[in-house]
């Protein structure tokens, strides 16, 4: 492990001969500089290095196209066409989002606005000894020298999204707990954007530690600042949200992690969940996706030691033009390792979902158990999902299943609740809130399930 050294904070320069991203990619880079903070002494001179390898990946690089195979079903022509500019820090109203917090996480909320920690927002008092919550530019001085081995260190870093990300590094949010630590309260941390006339880019970002035999509940939500009336009902406002959240868990820990994608009509999010697990950990996914015009959610995780359990729920809730693209991969590396998924999509009008869903059991994962399972709900004819589940296995003594449903309601279902008086409205609202609930019920905050029990409700009315 090398240590951060202090040096001063300087642009990012890189040689314009070996450049070789597109305008639209190098623009987006031009934007993270801009965008760029001056970080605390101690770390500066490792962050400012793992910026500028950041950014030299990135200029190596071009964005995916639909000839891409990851991309084949997700269109970004939309995207490039709307020019955006790097978020300014901005003050809200604390009365403006006091719709979004949780009471569970009244003493334990982080709160960033358009990517810039919102201390007068946030409130950690009611933590435990021996975790941190907070900004990276407040992170103690003993975890500031280890987070070398955590930060921008997970497979998949070289990605183009998670690189600009990284790139364009400013404020960070972390969860850094110690060794036994058990927090019961959930952490509520909480990205909104603040949105303007013009085009703007976030590039929140996240950093989660639970070292040896801890425990944590996590909400991860992302939102923008309300307005009045539904957000889901675009106001011509378009903003873009690149976000990254990085989670280890060492031997034995535990993590709940709930991510919540509620964007406005408006907004496009590309978002990037990568997990490491040691040995014995247990990591458990709640994937909730009901906003934003375009949004895409890769998924990725490294059982890194043996006996780890990961479990990876999801549901998305589409209609009018969304377009919500969630792509999981999972990892078995060790012996004695689990896996169970269950992504669940409910789409109307003309919105699309597109699931691939990758298993990866190599020989070394001997005696493992995975299971995959993506179910789509059709409301409308001109509804579409693409589904792709994959599993990948040379190991010879394991339980693998995997598999994907598509169906619209059952007429003969509708009938049934029918005849027991219910009109056909309140049959049909009554079997997709119940389609839904099979993953919303696993969502371990109360006020966070009841009131996306409501937003679904609200949406089939």
């Amino acid at each position: 492990m090398s240590t951060p050294v202090p040096s001063t904070s300087s642009p990012i320069s890189l040689p314009q001969e070996e450049l070789k991203a597109d305008s639209y990619l190098s623009d987006l880079l031009r934007q993270c500089e801009a965008a760029r903070v001056v970080f605390r002494t101690e770390i500066t001179g490792w962050l400012q290095e793992l910026r500028q390898i950041a950014a030299y990946g990135v200029a190596q690089q071009k964005l995916p196209q639909k000839k891409d195979e990851d991309w084949r079903f997700t269109d970004l022509s939309e995207l490039l066409a709307i020019q955006f500019q790097a978020a300014g820090k901005v003050s809200v109203d604390p009365e403006a989002i006091a719709g979004l917090q949780l009471p569970e996480a009244a003493q334990s909320r982080l709160v960033f606005v358009n990517g810039f920690y919102a201390p007068e927002l946030s409130d950690v008092s009611g933590l435990p000894t021996g975790v941190f919550v907070g900004n990276l530019a407040d992170l103690p001085t003993k975890q500031s020298y280890e987070i070398v081995k955590y930060l921008g260190q997970q497979e998949g870093a070289k990605e183009v999204f998670t690189a600009l990300n990284t790139a364009g590094l400013g404020d960070v949010a972390i969860v850094w707990a110690g060794e036994n630590v058990v927090v019961e309260k959930p952490l509520h941390l909480l990205f909104l954007t603040a949105v303007e006339k013009d085009p703007i880019l976030t590039q929140p970002r996240t950093l989660v530690v639970a070292e040896k035999s801890s425990s944590l509940q996590i909400v991860e939500h992302y939102a923008a600042i309300p307005t009045p009336g539904c957000t889901d009902f675009p106001q011509n406002r378009p903003y873009f949200t690149n976000a990254v959240t990085e989670i280890w868990l060492e031997e034995n820990a535990e993590v709940n992690h709930t991510r919540n994608q509620r964007e406005s009509g408006d907004g496009f999010q590309i978002g990037k969940t990568a997990i490491a697990q040691a040995r014995a950990s247990r990591y458990t996914c709640n994937e909730i996706n009901l906003g934003a015009k375009l949004s895409r959610h890769n998924l990725e995780v490294y059982q890194t030691g043996e006996q780890t359990e990961t479990r990876l729920n999801g549901l998305t809730m589409v209609d009018g033009e969304q377009l919500s693209d969630t792509h999981s991969a999972i990892a078995l590396t060790k012996p004695f390792g689990s896996t169970d998924q269950l992504h669940k999509c409910i789409l109307g009008d003309r919105s699309r979902a597109v699931f691939n869903g990758k298993v990866f059991v190599p020989r070394e994962a001997q005696q493992t158990n995975a299971a995959q399972l993506n179910r789509n709900l059709l409301l409308s004819n001109k509804a579409r999902v693409d589904t792709k589940p994959e599993l990948q296995i040379t190991a010879d003594n394991v339980k693998c299943s995997h598999g994907a449903t598509v169906s619209q309601l059952e007429p003969e279902e509708v009938f049934y609740l029918r005849s027991r008086g219910l009109n056909e409205a309140d049959a049909r609202h009554l079997l997709i809130d119940a389609f839904a609930a099979e993953i919303l019920e696993r969502i371990p905050v109360e006020s966070l399930r009841y009131r996306l029990s409501q937003c679904v409700a609200c949406r089939t009315d």
